[in-house]
């Protein structure tokens, strides 16, 4: 029986579904706000229904019950005028009665009923006599009964206002008022107003639910426009036009997705380009040493060359160049990638400088140059320690390579408001202006013959901007022909307030900020 119930259950709710997502988000918007608006003037209709329908019959009633307390009140006033001798004795003796009402008094019914022809009025007197009747009509129709009468009064005092006519201090008879066809004393003049109101309530709710649709029609639209432009900019990516954005505009979150797909794109256009100058450049700078290698080992087949130790030399070092610039293109492409993850630190980039200058200075003396070191205290930045040295190392080596016995290699650490400054200056060849903007070029060589017999491969200085890019830095270079030339590396500094807060979130103590941070935060200078 329960899976049964459930298979009834699950019939209609899977159709449902299937109307739902068979038709366009406009469509299924649209149709959302028409139901949500319906639901809202229903529920709106009902209650204002209910309140209006109490507050009406309460105001109708009240007009109703004043008109019959005037009614009263103006027969009392003809009945003392007309009664007056016999009242007085009444009130003075305080003997007889009150004499009953005649027709004369009850003329202010007659007039209220000549006013208002949708009203029925009643005169009861003493002893519930009958003494005027608007309502009677006659219903005689044999000789037996010529003249007998019928009241269309109700017969629920419930459905009827009553007012008591007043003479000092005594009722001496009770006005009756109803609405003819009415059990809530509603006038026709009150009916029609009623209905109309209805009417209006219901028109106000259709046209509700009309500009609800027309509401939610625009407002889908205007999601849909956005997600219509990214869904063609995606498939024109994916038909090769890399090119394509969605160029939306704006700050709501539609807005951002669009720009978060368009930094994708150009990300991915970026690889994509990226890919084609590596698989260029590499085609390009393989040939010659391929050639090489392949011309030699011809020649040694064929009997041209000996095997000697001087060929097999060639052969050896034009591997080990193709082995250097392999490992030099994977290692650059994994930095323009972002593939290879920052290892960040706080560094001292003075005592970091002054140890890599140490290493170096014993082979910069061999090949006859002679290394000055310079540096600032407390040059602080927070960057991938290993990456800063080896970008300052390339530096430091094309500075040997193009600068010629004797020269001066000068290595210098600076410091401005925000930046620290890596200098590495030599006096060897130089750049002229037009060279100082290809330079970082991917294997841009300054002079190719001399490049090549030193054993360069064009890469070291693409590396070394794409790890200052990395740590959001820049790179500065200055020279003129025959009088060297001058790199500079620009990284923000980073300061002790900032490492002092990133500790404190940490909720690091006191004794662990000395202990663990003295080899990240004191050895460097930051803490005496």
């Amino acid at each position: 029986m329960v899976d049964r119930i459930n298979t009834r259950i699950r019939g209609p709710i899977a159709a449902i579904k299937a109307w739902v997502f068979g038709h366009s988000y406009t469509a299924r918007v649209t149709v959302t706000f028409a139901l949500i608006a319906g639901l809202t003037a229903i529920v709106a209709m009902g209650v204002l229904s209910f309140v209006w329908e109490q507050h009406f019959q309460n105001y109708t009633h009240e007009n109703i019950q004043a008109l019959a307390d005037r009614t009263a009140s103006a027969i009392a006033d003809k009945y003392e005028k007309s009664n007056g001798h016999a009242l007085d004795i009444v009130n003075t003796t305080g003997k007889g009665t009150y004499p009953p009402l005649t027709m004369s008094d009850v003329s202010p019914a007659s007039a209220a009923h000549t006013l208002n022809q949708t009203m029925g009025i009643q005169v009861v007197g003493i002893n519930n006599t009958i003494v005027y009747d608007s309502t009677v009509v006659m219903t005689g129709s044999d000789a037996l009964a010529p003249n007998k009468t019928q009241s269309l009064a109700p017969g629920s005092d419930a459905t009827m206002a009553h007012a008591d006519i007043m003479v000092n201090g005594t009722a001496i008879g009770r006005v009756n008022m109803w609405v003819y066809g009415s059990d809530v004393l509603l006038s026709k003049t009150d009916q029609e107003f009623r209905n109309r109101s209805y009417q209006a309530m219901a028109f106000a709710a259709v046209l509700s639910i009309v500009l609800a649709s027309l509401l939610g029609f625009l407002f889908a639209r205007s999601l849909v426009h956005p997600i219509s432009r990214m869904t063609e900019t995606a498939a024109a990516i994916k038909e090769g036009d890399l090119s394509a954005r969605t160029n939306l505009e704006g700050d709501d979150e539609i807005a951002e997705l669009g720009k978060t797909f368009d930094a994708m794109a150009a990300s991915v256009e970026k690889d994509r380009e990226l890919e084609r100058r590596l698989t260029t450049d590499v085609a390009h700078e393989l040939r010659t040493p391929l050639m090489a290698i392949q011309s030699t080992v011809e020649a040694i087949v064929d009997g041209v060359f000996e095997p000697d130790a001087e060929r097999l030399g060639t052969i050896d070092a034009e591997v080990q160049r193709l082995s250097r610039m392999v490992d030099a293109l994977l290692k650059l492409s994994r930095l323009e990638n972002r593939t290879t993850p920052l290892n960040e630190e706080v560094v001292n980039v003075g005592e970091m400088i002054r140890l890599l200058a140490m290493s170096h200075e014993a082979y910069i003396n061999e090949v006859g140059l002679q290394l000055v070191y310079e540096a600032e205290d407390d040059v602080v930045v927070y960057a991938d320690r290993d990456l800063i040295r080896q970008a300052t190392a390339n530096l430091i080596s094309n500075a040997v390579r193009y600068t010629p016995a004797p020269g001066t290699i000068t290595v210098s650490v600076k410091k401005s408001d925000d930046e620290a400054m890596i200098s590495v200056q030599d006096t060897g060849v130089g750049l002229t202006p037009e060279e100082c903007t290809m330079v970082f070029g991917r294997f841009w060589r300054a002079d190719s013959s001399r490049e090549r017999a030193s054993g360069g491969l064009g890469i070291g200085l693409s590396v070394v901007k794409e790890i200052v890019d990395r740590h959001h830095g820049w790179v500065d270079v200055q020279g003129a022909k025959g009088e060297g030339a001058c790199f500079t590396l620009h990284i923000p500094l980073y300061d002790y307030e900032r490492i002092k807060s990133m500790r404190e979130k940490e909720s690091i103590g006191a004794e662990t900020l000395k202990g663990a941070s003295r080899s990240s935060v004191e050895r460097e200078g930051l803490i005496g």
